[in-house]
């Protein structure tokens, strides 16, 4: 039978597992789309596309947790303050994603903008540049929403006179939102309740008026949206921790999360994870006192972290952003390695998938010229579900396809 595409070896080189520890002169083999074995005894069956990994460093496909690389424009609701019904859209042809792809990148959470207190939901997915929209959306991830606190929201640059711009204007009032639509979703989620009981002994009984914001709020409650919320300083983190708490549902990821390192123990008993940068900081007032200690001073106190990007420039470096946690806060290399695959992997909902090279997971792999944090450090190779997507030697023929003129950097 002829081999599939998702067929794929990559032999001798040393295979970062990130869960098991590196093996040296390994082989890694996909069969279908899946890892199928990985070690040093691994046997290629005849016919497979295999990779000489001589002197290369094979990693698990980098994860970004945060970016807004190929949504169409308009991901920003600078009207209404509340919009969890919904979605973004992917532009599956934005050549952000084949420069993504040229960084190890393999999937990413698309996330709507901060500008209000709550957004829409994101949209998790893999980078199968060349696919269809649908077909690049990862079957399986969480349903996510974003939250956003401090000065997006309350628009403190804003030049606009005070009787022309929206509410809220205050930190204090983007908690009071945050309250009033709360307590909005559980009067709704409590007449379709009593609706449901009032079915069973009158056939004839009134449905109540779908609101699809207040459902989106309800799925909220119910743990099935999961709330992702950008966040700076210490006293909102502590603020939205109280209000999620008060209200029956949980923060399951902060995101920038600057001021996480003051709160860190909070975070952790609350069972909130963390996406961070690694050393963005002083660009307003409140991204003042973030520092580039912040992933690893959070992740000793217990907090999963992942390192994102934020931004279509860094999603190329997310490598070398990881890096930082081992140059401030002598993070373990892979501990800081971690914050791109594994860590990130579990705060989208995909980590049984993806995040750690081992059998049964997908085939989604970085193949690197060097260690990941070597100065001179090149993804050579980025697959997905066994599929080369990106090839070096090959990116000189393929540039215009990206629609890029100067090719991928």
């Amino acid at each position: 039978a002829a081999l599939a595409a998702q067929d794929l070896a990559i032999k001798n080189a040393t295979i970062i597992t990130i869960t098991r520890g590196d093996i040296q002169n390994g082989t890694i083999l996909v069969r279908g789309g899946k890892i199928a074995a990985v070690g040093t005894d691994v046997a290629i069956p005849a016919g497979v596309r295999t990779i000489d990994g001589t002197g290369k460093f094979v990693m698990p496909g980098i994860i970004d947790a945060h970016s807004h690389a190929a949504l169409e424009n308009g991901i920003n609701e600078g009207s209404e303050s509340v919009t969890p019904e919904v979605q973004v859209q992917l532009k599956n042809d934005d050549p952000v994603i084949y420069r993504a792809l040229a960084g190890g990148v393999t999937a990413a959470l698309l996330l709507h903008g901060s500008a209000n207190t709550i957004g829409g939901q994101s949209r998790v997915i893999k980078m199968r540049w060349g696919a269809s929209a649908d077909s690049m959306y990862f079957k399986g991830a969480f349903r996510i929403v974003k939250f956003a606190l401090g000065e997006n929201v309350t628009q403190a640059s804003s030049t606009l006179p005070i009787d022309e711009r929206r509410f809220p204007m205050t930190r204090m009032g983007v908690e009071f939102t945050v309250r009033y639509w709360f307590q909005k979703a559980k009067e709704y989620d409590q007449e379709w309740i009593d609706y449901r009981a009032a079915l069973k002994t009158n056939p004839n009984a009134m449905m109540p008026r779908r609101d699809l914001r207040l459902e989106a709020l309800t799925d909220i409650v119910h743990g099935d949206l999961k709330v992702h919320s950008h966040s700076y300083r210490a006293d909102e983190i502590l603020m939205l921790i109280r209000v999620a708490e008060e209200n029956g549902f949980k923060v399951h990821t902060f995101q920038h999360v600057l001021e996480g390192y003051k709160v860190a123990d909070e975070i952790a008993k609350h069972g909130a994870m963390a996406s961070t940068f690694a050393d963005m900081w002083g660009y307003k007032v409140e991204a003042w006192d973030a520092t580039p200690f912040n992933m690893a001073l959070m992740s000793q106190r217990g907090i999963t972290v992942s390192v994102n990007s934020d931004s279509d420039e860094r999603i190329r470096r997310l490598y070398q952003e990881a890096g930082i946690g081992v140059r401030y806060g002598n993070m373990p290399v892979n501990e800081a390695l971690k914050m791109v695959t594994l860590n990130p992997a579990k705060q989208l909902g995909v980590d049984k998938m993806v995040g750690s090279l081992e059998a049964g997971k997908d085939g989604d792999i970085a193949v690197f010229s060097a260690h990941p944090f070597a100065p001179d450090a090149a993804v050579e190779y980025t697959i997905i579900d066994g599929k080369v997507y990106f090839d070096r030697s090959q990116a000189n023929t393929l540039r215009k396809t990206a629609g890029d003129a100067k090719g991928p950097g």
